[in-house]
């Protein structure tokens, strides 16, 4: 049975990567802070017939993350997929801002990236296979005022995906960067600057329909079947008539 380690697992986008990798097949290890989430989602999915861990993870601590590494090669035999989830997204003007609002983004979107990966890596090495996938984000591409220090977070995921991916090929390791446009989960939640609830609330309404948490985990399900020959390096989704 393969096995995926999927970070931010508590809800949106990482519940949805998880409850479809597990109805692939997939052993799942389900990592996040509120233990309390995951443990419902690891009960959920073992007592549909699939194989779940939950492991209590801040992948902003390195040695918090390594335990996630080892803890699910130890239990689930291998670490086959690392899906790369956790992310904050804390938006708002530079002038002025709350220095660890910028703390919190480049801990938890670029260092638990890295500590994990990093983790992941001499597992995967030894196997002679592996897929990471690193989920960004369409703010990985294009800067707006009011969010420059999450776009240089994710810009920053982008280039460490593509060097990771030229260093990992030579030992049978994949990288998929996904890069979601507006998608309806908790992340909006997080932000209370009244320019940025505003900006989100026009883009919502321009857009009309838009992305549901289970439309990026079928992305990510899309690029880590792929045979091994293939590798789907980088996947922007966004809804139809989002414009930017």
């Amino acid at each position: 049975m393969p096995t995926a380690v999927i970070t931010g697992a508590s809800s949106g986008i990482g519940e949805a990567t998880a409850l479809a990798l597990a109805k692939e097949g997939y052993a799942v290890a389900l990592a996040a802070r509120r233990e309390d989430r995951i443990n419902e989602l690891a009960e959920r999915i073992n007592g549909d017939g699939g194989k779940a861990l939950a492991v209590a993870t801040d992948v902003s601590d390195a040695e918090s993350a390594q335990v996630l590494i080892e803890k699910s090669k130890s239990e689930l035999g291998s670490v086959d997929v690392l899906v790369n989830n956790a992310g904050v997204m804390l938006l708002g003007p530079i002038l002025g801002a709350d220095i660890e609002h910028w703390q919190r983004m480049v801990n938890v979107n670029v260092l638990g990236l890295l500590y994990c990966t990093h983790a992941a890596l001499p597992i995967m090495q030894e196997q002679g296979s592996g897929h990471v996938v690193n989920v960004s984000s369409v703010a990985g591409r294009v800067a707006r005022m009011g969010s420059g220090v999450y776009n240089a977070t994710k810009w920053g995921v982008g280039a460490f995906s593509e060097s990771l991916r030229q260093e990992a090929l030579n030992y049978g390791v994949r990288v998929t960067i996904i890069e979601p446009g507006y998608v309806d989960t908790e992340l909006q939640g997080h932000n209370e600057h009244p320019m940025v609830v505003e900006r989100m609330e026009k883009d919502k309404q321009q857009i009309g329909k838009v992305l549901e948490a289970a439309d990026i985990a079928n992305a990510i399900v899309y690029a880590v079947q792929q045979p091994e020959h293939v590798s789907i390096n980088e996947v922007l989704v966004r809804p139809t008539k989002q414009q930017g």
